[in-house]
């Protein structure tokens, strides 16, 4: 097998391997451009702020078993 030469190949496997997707959504561009200065201002990827919020909304609305 021959290995992947450009840097879009290499990325690819490697978000396949990581099980990472792009996915979309439709934002009013007020809110998309004020959450890029927000996060332009704290220094850190819009990715990555998008994570932590999905992560915290889980956790907080996780069904209690009994």
């Amino acid at each position: 097998m021959q290995r992947p030469t450009s840097r879009t190949t290499l990325q690819d496997r490697w978000q396949r391997n990581n099980r990472i997707i792009a996915k979309s959504y439709k934002l009013k561009r007020s809110l998309v451009d004020e959450f890029k200065k927000a996060c332009d201002n704290q220094g850190v990827s819009q990715s990555s702020a998008i994570s932590e919020l999905m992560n915290n909304f889980i956790e907080s609305n996780k069904i209690k078993s009994s």
